[in-house]
């Protein structure tokens, strides 16, 4: 039944043209590929075997492909099924080196887990991965997000990090800091999907926004919607903290394409801008 309301909810938003966000032909980035008209069906994508994100921008169908940090840079392909018919449309990744960061740990066992708290890390991945595999059918609004958070950016994504000087696996979201208690709303209408308390994300909310899009807030020292809840645009999910793993009260939060973890500045018009200015004058 939820799942039907989000539908309604989202219906609206697609009488014209989804706005597509930012692209970066880079690991960690987006590539928004043109389709065809709308005139013909919707057809299926697939990027390495997963599905893809399907919008109607200026009477023309895009795949909006999330690119996974460790992919090699070059020659991709994505695979479009349209009835009977399927085809192969190429795409180029150029390489991207982003920079490292060291970050020190008081706790220990948040970098080198005990035993205990191994199984429990294990026990867990179930419900967190049942989150990031969401796919529903609806169609999906505009892809401009708003900030979650008011606050300073303090890590970008796909910092290569160390904790207490150990390589650990890039940074997989955007760090918003900001005073404990401040409160983040929904970017973007959705469907909560999950809440828990988790090990390394601390308090945690998953939104399911349509199609493969998934987004993800991470310790919040409280949340105040449910799993099967409706969100608008701006809705409060919760309040920043710092639980789990942290060095002090931030938001982290992460944006998931075709089950692939993707800069979510890209969706924000004010940062994708910044950001490409940035990345003009290097």
């Amino acid at each position: 039944m939820n799942k039907i309301l989000l539908t309604l909810l989202l219906i609206p938003q697609i009488a014209l043209s989804s706005a597509l966000p930012q692209q970066l032909a880079a690991p960690g980035g987006i590539v928004n590929i043109q389709l065809g008209s709308v005139e013909t069906p919707a057809p299926v994508v697939t990027f390495q075997d997963k599905r893809v994100l399907i919008v109607e921008n200026d009477h023309k169908w895009y795949a909006i492909v999330g690119i996974p940090l460790k992919i090699k840079a070059g020659q991709h392909s994505i695979q479009v099924t349209s009835g009977a018919t399927s085809t192969q449309l190429d795409f180029a990744i150029v390489d991207k080196d982003y920079p490292a960061q060291y970050i020190t740990i008081k706790n220990k066992r948040m970098v080198n887990p005990n035993p205990d708290d191994l199984k429990r890390i294990t026990s867990e991945r179930p419900a967190i991965n049942k989150a990031l595999n969401t796919w529903t059918e609806q169609p999906v609004g505009d892809l401009l997000f708003s900030i979650p958070v008011e606050g300073r950016l303090s890590s970008p994504f796909g910092l290569k990090r160390f904790f207490n000087n150990q390589p650990k696996n890039p940074h997989s979201g955007l760090d918003i800091a900001a005073p404990k208690g401040t409160t983040i709303s929904a970017p973007a209408p959705g469907l909560v999907i999950n809440t828990g308390g988790y090990y390394y994300n601390g308090n945690t909310v998953f939104l399911d926004h349509g199609q493969g899009l998934v987004t993800g807030y991470f310790h919040m020292s409280k949340i105040t919607v449910k799993a099967g809840q409706i969100v608008e645009q701006g809705t409060k999910l919760g309040e920043v903290g710092e639980t789990g793993r942290v060095t002090g009260p931030h938001l982290h939060w992460n944006v998931y394409l075709n089950k692939t973890k993707v800069d979510p500045a890209l969706f924000v018009p004010e940062l994708s801008a910044t950001k490409t200015e940035a990345e003009a004058a290097q």
